[in-house]
């Protein structure tokens, strides 16, 4: 019997929306002589999410069609919490939570933005938020947030660090800190009236804390924030948290990572600081009416509001917690996931954001 053979334009199987195609033979265990070159389907052995595999004939053996690994490539916003605002009359905010990410063209603290992470497939990511610091109290003094991170053996884990806590009294006046963005100055003495720094390593993630004011007025400074500086107070003006920075990664524009807002002790004079946009919580006012600080908001790694009021068993606010957003491209999205993240699109994208601790696993 002759070999016939299908050549170039001879035959064309490409029809749209056919349901006609090609079907290779299908089986167990070949039975036949086979020529180099043959295809045919083994029903014996299975493959990715297929009961079957292609094979081919190269002659002197039947060779399975080997799979390729697809990657997946994703984007990322990785922001700390925030830190804790300092107590006692008109002292620090705290700063915001540390902000990475490779979504636009810029990161926290000014910088480009970072590299996208690429995964094989099969890739257990593990991903951690961290809390809000505590605001001072009492004896007990203010507290930076903690830590959010993506973190996989095949990469160098992306760390965000913990806002700064912003200074206070707490029977002594105690520093702000450093941290992904810095805490705002204590109303006292230097150091504590300085601003903290924020960190540098692994990368910087934010800005510094404002200054505290003491003249005629007491003021703490404002926390710093993702976007922004916070603020340095002067006569009876409160000195704003620093705002954070905006992005897109999930299709709409937020902020996130705001600095908390400065303590006011002004006897009656002036109004209460504001929080940086992004979550950071607004300062304390002593007077005329007393006005409470307030706390980060939950999930954007705003840094608490610094205490205006005199009382020092008054609270100054809590730092906002962390929050981790993946965004990837829908066709290589797995669907598997721990720690319940809440799920959108944006266009071609699957949004995930995390506001608890979890794992995400790439495609196989």
């Amino acid at each position: 019997m002759a070999t016939t053979k299908v050549i170039t334009e001879l035959t064309d199987l490409n029809q749209a929306n056919s349901e006609s195609g090609l079907k290779m033979p299908t089986s167990g265990a070949f039975a036949g002589t086979p020529a180099e070159g043959m295809i045919r389907n083994d029903t014996t052995q299975s493959s990715a999410s297929s009961a079957s595999t292609m094979q081919h004939y190269n002659g002197t053996e039947w060779k399975n069609f080997s799979n390729v690994p697809i990657p997946t490539t994703i984007d990322y916003l990785v922001v700390a919490g925030g830190g804790g605002g300092g107590q006692y009359a008109g002292n620090g905010g705290g700063g915001a939570g540390g902000l990475r990410t490779s979504y636009g063209s810029t990161t926290g603290g000014g910088g480009s933005s970072e590299s996208s992470l690429t995964f094989a497939p099969n890739s257990n990511i593990t991903i951690t938020i961290g809390s809000g610091g505590a605001g001072g109290v009492g004896a007990s003094q203010s507290v930076n947030g903690t830590d959010s991170s993506i973190a996989h053996s095949s990469i160098t884990d992306i760390i965000s660090t913990g806002g700064g806590r912003g200074g206070g009294y707490a029977n002594g006046f105690y520093s702000p800190q450093q941290g992904g963005s810095g805490g705002g100055g204590a109303y006292a003495y230097a150091p504590d009236m300085v601003g903290a720094a924020a960190v540098t390593s692994p990368v910087v993630q934010g800005y510094a804390g404002g200054n505290g004011f003491n003249t005629n007025s007491s003021n703490g400074g404002g926390g710093g924030g993702a976007g922004a500086v916070g603020q340095t107070g002067s006569n009876y003006v409160s000195a704003n948290g620093g705002d954070g920075l905006q992005t897109s990664i999930t299709g709409t524009a937020t902020y996130y990572a705001g600095g908390g807002g400065g303590g006011l002790y002004a006897f009656g004079n002036g109004s209460a600081s504001t929080g940086g946009a992004g979550g950071g919580g607004n300062g304390g006012r002593d007077s005329n009416p007393i006005t409470a600080p307030t706390n980060g908001s939950p999930n954007t790694g705003g840094g608490g509001g610094g205490a205006g009021d005199s009382n020092q068993n008054n609270a100054a606010g809590t730092g906002g917690s962390g929050v981790v957003i993946l965004r990837i491209a829908t066709s290589l999205y797995s669907g598997t996931t721990t720690g319940n993240p809440t799920i959108t699109t944006d266009g071609s994208n699957t949004i995930l954001t995390y506001t608890g601790s979890g794992t995400y696993t790439t495609i196989n």
